[in-house]
């Protein structure tokens, strides 16, 4: 951070933000309504809950759907995220905005160039498979350690705390994905593929060099994920749960 703001000020600092806050929007909401849909699909007709590889299937259904929509708005915040100097000097820089970046990228590499990263961006719908998986776990065991019926509403601290624990835990699990698919689409390196990342990477920087900056992402991440979960499950709770009769 303290190179970014030496180098580029203020603005160094927001590079990206706003395909960030379009993708990370939409994923979100696309993401939701793919994995309520699944859910739903495979539960028809069936008492029983869903099984650990069930919701594991279910999740990873919904992060291809998902990501096979929103992978260009990703490209878009790697490529304004490393145009490097450009704070320092604004002829160098490649992209003016999220539109723009968009725009160029479709123009010069085509539709290809929009979707970089997108094989290892399929692996890595096993990030959200394993947070789902492990979110609806935690809360079908912790209803059971109270004796409750799994579908229990529980309260926001409850919530709070199995969104950071499953977040956490799927970061953690699949954060390589997220090295390799950036450097991909970083327009300053060339890679041949998905081999030639991991390739290079361990070569030159070994296991630490696929865990760079996990810290900070976990961080970035676990906060917001935990209000999204909090927002979700109370409307979902809101909107399914049956109205009393006015009387």
């Amino acid at each position: 951070m303290s190179t970014v703001w030496k180098r580029e000020g203020l603005r160094g600092l927001y590079q990206g933000v706003t395909p960030n806050m379009w993708g990370a929007g939409a994923s979100w909401g696309l993401y939701f309504f793919f994995y309520s849909a699944i859910k739903a699909y495979k539960k028809e007709g069936r008492s029983e809950n869903l099984t650990a590889t069930e919701h594991l299937l279910s999740a990873a259904g919904a992060g291809a759907l998902t990501l096979s929509i929103t992978n260009p708005i990703w490209v878009t915040k790697t490529r304004l995220v490393l145009q490097y100097d450009a704070g320092v000097d604004p002829s160098r820089r490649q992209y003016k905005g999220m539109f723009h970046a968009l725009a160029r990228i479709y123009r010069q590499e085509g539709i290809p160039g929009l979707y970089k990263g997108f094989v290892p961006g399929l692996f890595g719908t096993s990030h959200g498979a394993l947070q789902f998986m492990a979110y609806e776990e935690l809360k079908m065991d912790y209803n059971k350690h109270l004796n409750r019926p799994s579908d229990t509403k529980l309260n926001t601290l409850e919530y709070i705390t199995m969104a950071a624990l499953s977040k956490i835990f799927a970061v953690t699990a699949t954060y390589p994905y997220q090295v390799v698919r950036a450097r991909l689409q970083d327009q300053h390196n060339q890679y041949t593929g998905v081999i030639d990342v991991i390739r290079r990477t361990w070569r030159k920087e070994g296991l630490h060099g696929f865990y760079k900056g996990i810290v900070p992402n976990i961080l970035r991440v676990t906060p917001a994920c935990c209000i999204t979960f909090v927002v979700y499950e109370n409307v979902s709770h809101f909107l399914l749960e049956p109205r009393k009769p006015k009387e």
